[in-house]
């Protein structure tokens, strides 16, 4: 006999209960700094959610998109070994290949021998590349002007300003944490 019943929806506990819950299991935990760290990796994964939906509406997957962008940040003509693509990338070699293998039949990125070293491989954008590009950008453009709508000029600059220290905060403490976050001025 199978069970057919429908499991109840998980809800996630809101900032004020999971920083409760913490508290009664660690009194050390000071609320203010959990209270920025987890909205913080809330915004991070429901983003990524939200930029993922978009994606696919263009047929294309974050990871693939993630490639594009690191293409595209490249300059043209948008070319890289797999090799400095899964070091910008934070990927492994095998986990790259597989990434552009898919990209490569998808025709978002040409694979070719390096004609000036027939040993080295050139991953490339092609033009329905760069457009799945171009494209997502004017989706992302949409999304986080909408969701910074609430915040003014001053705000967007002071609050640009202070995520970029705690980046470089993380990437001080912890150099090989990020991968490719070197590029921050």
């Amino acid at each position: 006999m199978s069970d057919t019943t429908e499991q109840p929806e998980l809800q996630e506990p809101s900032l004020d209960e999971q920083i409760a819950a913490y508290q009664r299991e660690f009194r050390d935990l000071d609320p203010q700094v959990e209270q920025i760290v987890s909205a913080l990796g809330r915004l991070n994964r429901r983003m990524n959610v939200a930029y993922g939906r978009q994606v696919a509406t263009l047929g294309i997957s974050n990871a693939e998109w993630e490639v594009l962008k690191t293409l595209v940040l490249s300059g043209t003509p948008y070319r890289l070994g797999p090799g400095e693509l899964a070091k910008r990338l934070g990927l492994t070699p095998a986990a790259m290949t597989h990434r552009i293998d898919r990209m490569a039949g998808e025709g978002l990125v040409t694979r070719d021998r390096d004609e000036n070293n027939r040993v080295r491989v050139i991953v490339e954008l092609t033009d329905e590349g760069r457009t799945k590009w171009l494209e997502a950008m004017r989706m992302a453009t949409t999304f986080e002007e909408d969701l910074l709508q609430d915040l003014s000029g001053d705000e967007r600059g002071a609050l640009g300003e202070i995520l970029i220290r705690l980046l470089r905060r993380v990437e001080h403490e912890q150099p090989d944490a990020g991968g490719r976050l070197t590029d921050l001025g």
